[in-house]
């Protein structure tokens, strides 16, 4: 079977195309990939805890860099390289998945404290923002509202990649002293980019609960609901942080 793109690099045509060839005795599920999405997130929000508690605990005794930065560091680290493991090895996926979601709550735990540390409450508002549109996306493209064509696909992946592009270019640029405040400050045209993100960000989330369900109906084997599972968790830790840097915008204007 030929799967449709999508612009989540975990989610390509070669990945369920490979896995979906032979005859499995237990095959992909929706439901059983929504398990495995509850999962992943319950690691995330349990490590996320623990480094949530730590900073503010350390922050009391003035040892905070020394205390939680290691598992800050040690959890963004491993949560790449294990993403990428995933991403080139889905047949792991049931391993380096659930590893992959507690690296990720290590790193989210420690930085959403430090910016619910200088914006109280701010935590709260990103994480209600982004389930309320996860599951405003789940109704839109399980009611049809949102219909996930070769245009509507093609804009998304073209956005996402800009939006790559536009960041890689402000890293690169500011390790050069090119002052890029128009884009990282609380301006208005950086409140707008960081609202267009999380627009994209949100779209991300109908191809990936589109590309999920063709795996499922292609018969692709079990340990692809683990992949699927990991796929959604990283669009949604990335609408996450688009959403928290939003508000974190929006309040320093306050």
């Amino acid at each position: 079977m030929s799967f449709t793109k999508s612009s989540n690099p975990a989610f390509t045509d070669k990945i369920f195309a490979k896995a979906s060839y032979g005859t499995h005795e237990e095959i992909m599920t929706v439901s059983g990939t929504v398990n495995k999405i509850a999962l992943m997130l319950l690691l995330v929000v349990s490590a996320a805890s623990y480094t949530w508690g730590m900073y503010f605990e350390s922050a009391q005794t003035g040892g905070l860099s020394t205390a939680i930065m290691p598992w800050m560091i040690g959890g963004g680290i491993g949560g790449l390289v294990l993403a990428l493991i995933t991403i080139f090895k889905p047949v792991w996926s049931p391993y380096t998945a659930p590893v992959y979601a507690i690296c990720e709550g290590l790193l989210l735990g420690g930085l959403s404290a430090s910016f619910n540390a200088i914006y109280p409450g701010i935590v709260m508002q990103a994480v209600g923002l982004t389930f309320a549109i996860l599951f405003t996306m789940l109704f839109a493209y399980k009611s049809g509202i949102i219909k996930v064509t070769q245009k509507f696909r093609t804009g998304i992946i073209a956005a996402t990649g800009g939006i790559f592009l536009f960041y890689m270019a402000t890293w690169i640029l500011s390790m050069f002293g090119v002052n890029m405040g128009f884009a990282l400050g609380n301006s208005l045209v950086s409140i707008g980019i960081s609202l267009f993100v999380v627009v994209i960000a949100s779209l991300n989330l109908v191809l990936d609960f589109d590309f999920i369900e063709r795996g499922a109906q292609s018969g692709a084997p079990k340990y692809m609901e683990w992949y699927g599972a990991f796929g959604i968790m990283v669009t949604l830790i990335w609408l996450y942080l688009e959403i928290l840097r939003l508000l974190a915008k929006i309040s320093s204007r306050d």
